[in-house]
């Protein structure tokens, strides 16, 4: 299973949603920092898990005007997918990432060239943990899991930082 296609079920196994509100939840909750899932992409993805048999959908009419919306709820055998995959993305480690492949190739580059790309990511970084602190911070009324989901990707994006200032004056030091 893809971590897209992990991300959507898991949003359905929490409680039947149309495909927008898989949407804003994505988008809420900051998903896209760790996982890609584009927002054309959420109804190819339901329909990929409708047709394993993973999720069932009905129509339901539309709150006040607009057109019936298909609600999506997760059924056993997803629920059991879902389970197998949630526990193992839960236990193991993923060490990949283009981060380390860059890091791989510093051999290769001058310094000066590296050691800028790496501010630059620095900067990125920075970003991204404002984005999720402000995220984290809308409210302060987060189920156990959502708050641990923030706290955990504020606390590695703050060790990033750490790593990131001391190695970046190593990296320099190299400069002649």
């Amino acid at each position: 299973m893809t971590n897209a296609e992990l991300a959507v079920l898991g949003l359905v196994a929490e409680a039947p949603r149309h495909g927008y509100e898989i949407e804003q939840l994505i988008e809420s909750r900051g998903m896209r920092n760790w996982t890609e899932v584009g927002f054309s992409s959420i109804y190819y993805i339901l329909s990929k898990l409708e047709a394993r048999g993973w999720i069932g959908s009905q129509r339901q009419p539309a709150a006040g005007r607009g057109p019936a919306r298909k609600v999506y709820s997760i059924q056993p055998k997803g629920q059991a997918a879902w389970r197998q995959a949630t526990l193992a993305a839960m236990s193991t480690p993923e060490p990949r990432s283009s981060f380390l492949l860059g890091l791989a190739g510093v051999p290769g580059i001058p310094p000066e060239e590296a050691a800028k790309a790496l501010r630059l990511y620095r900067r990125a970084v920075i970003q991204r943990r404002e984005q999720v602190e402000q995220a984290w911070q809308q409210d302060q009324q987060l189920p156990l899991f959502l708050e641990g989901m923030f706290e955990y990707s504020y606390n590695l994006l703050q060790a990033e930082i750490e790593w990131l200032d001391r190695y970046i004056p190593r990296l320099e030091s190299k400069i002649e």
